[in-house]
């Protein structure tokens, strides 16, 4: 099965577009050096704050980016346009 990194933040108005294009950025980097991300997906939820889930094929290749998160540049750079940050990993158990 696979495994997903689930993110929450806000991030100011302002600063959204450069966000995104940050955001960019970091997700090709990570693929390019870690194979497994398969897919992202940011949702703007209706309370202001986004959800930001990372699907990745296993959970020794999430591990692996994880563990060398502070290789990409990127990383730094996008989160500090956030703001009360959580994040959870998680296994799917169903998907239709």
């Amino acid at each position: 099965m696979s495994v997903v990194r689930s993110h929450t933040y806000s991030v100011d108005p302002a600063d959204l577009e450069e966000f995104l294009a940050r955001r960019a950025s970091l997700i090709g980097t990570v693929r390019e050096t870690h194979p497994g991300l398969s897919k992202t997906r940011l949702v703007e939820l209706e309370d202001g704050t986004y959800s930001d889930t990372w699907h990745w094929e296993s959970d020794a290749q999430m591990g692996a980016a994880l563990a060398a998160i502070s290789t990409f540049p990127e990383a730094p750079l996008t989160m500090a346009l956030t703001r009360d940050a959580t994040a959870l990993n998680g296994r799917v158990v169903d998907e239709r």
